[in-house]
């Protein structure tokens, strides 16, 4: 297959990459290096550095390569903060490139599309584990962004006959196996990148933001993904697709979740360093269960997670970052 990867040199996004070719598929990448990176772009992989927002730039690679059998699309802002204090440029670089993408898919007869989506479509869950068919009420900018562009591909759908997947998850992490490339976010935001800082030497401690939330032990619980497991997650998704699949929503997690604390110890353990915690004040709007049901994509796109042992996709995050402590500046 010839696959289209928007946002191709960012963290998942080049995972998914390298996962594609290493399947035996052609990819080609447009980027714009706003928070990707050159130095995660495959090396066999065609690279266009330009902006999905520009028609004629979107235009012109869709014209030079011929024959594109799918688009997965990666390319957008996702900083939760961030898009609560500058809600307009989520606004205008999610939804206004992803517009003019589908512009473009339209004119060129492209209609496949996987999207990278997220749980913060939900909203707070109103129940646990979260299901496709749960109420969508996002309270972010982010999550209403992603929403709406899952709302663009239905109704472009209807109109133009594009069928498309959605991929709704939850926290990536890990790294890939080779340790070639990994997470590198500035500012960093993650939590396993952000306890890793501390044997590191890059960070004193890592706060624990609440330890008074009704869970096992005080913290709140996540659902942690292994990176290649959702570039593979994407991958079939494609082959969905390509059989000719309806459009249709999937949630992607391992359906257990770990607790902050849990995370932290585990990371002591893989590191062998104490790694100091400091209990701060719980953050506004953090709720104290996050974890999906991921049973649709796996009965569905026959989806089975590989990389699910926390120690071991902290493993991995520890190989990278270990290695490359300032990310791909060195």
């Amino acid at each position: 297959m010839k696959i289209l990867v928007l946002g191709g040199a960012g963290y998942i996004g080049s995972h998914t990459v390298y996962e594609l070719i290493d399947a035996g598929n052609e990819v080609v990448i447009i980027d714009n290096l706003e928070t990707g990176h050159r130095e995660a772009v495959h090396p066999q992989a065609r690279f266009y550095q330009g902006d999905l927002r520009h028609r004629e730039f979107v235009d012109s690679v869709l014209e030079q390569e011929k024959n594109i059998d799918a688009v997965i699309h990666f390319a957008a802002n996702s900083l939760v903060g961030e898009s609560m204090v500058n809600p307009l440029k989520y606004y205008d670089n999610n939804l206004c490139g992803t517009k003019v993408l589908l512009e473009s898919m339209v004119a060129h007869g492209l209609d496949k599309i996987v999207f990278s989506s997220t749980a913060a479509t939900y909203g707070e869950p109103e129940k646990i584990p979260i299901e496709e068919t749960d109420r969508t009420e996002p309270t972010n900018t982010y999550g209403e962004t992603k929403l709406s562009m899952e709302k663009m591909f239905k109704w472009t759908g209807l109109a133009h006959g594009l069928r498309f997947v959605s991929l709704r998850y939850f926290n990536a992490c890990g790294a890939h196996v080779s340790g070639r490339i990994g997470e590198a976010h500035d500012p960093e935001s993650h939590l396993i990148p952000l306890i890793l800082q501390v044997p590191n030497g890059q960070r004193e401690a890592i706060s624990i933001f609440g330890d008074d939330y009704d869970t096992k032990d005080g913290t709140c619980v996540r659902d942690y993904i292994h990176v290649t497991d959702l570039a593979q997650a994407h991958i079939l998704a494609v082959d969905y697709l390509m059989k000719g699949g309806k459009s249709d929503i999937f949630n992607l997690g391992n359906g257990v979740g770990f607790t902050v604390r849990e995370v932290v110890e585990t990371a002591r353990k893989v590191t062998g360093d104490p790694i100091k915690a400091v209990i701060s004040p719980r953050r506004a709007g953090d709720p104290a269960r996050l974890i999906a049901s991921s049973e649709k994509a796996k009965r569905v796109l026959g989806w089975k997670p590989e990389h699910a042992d926390l120690e071991e996709i902290i493993a991995t995050a520890w190989n990278w970052h270990r290695n490359h402590p300032h990310g791909y500046a060195e």
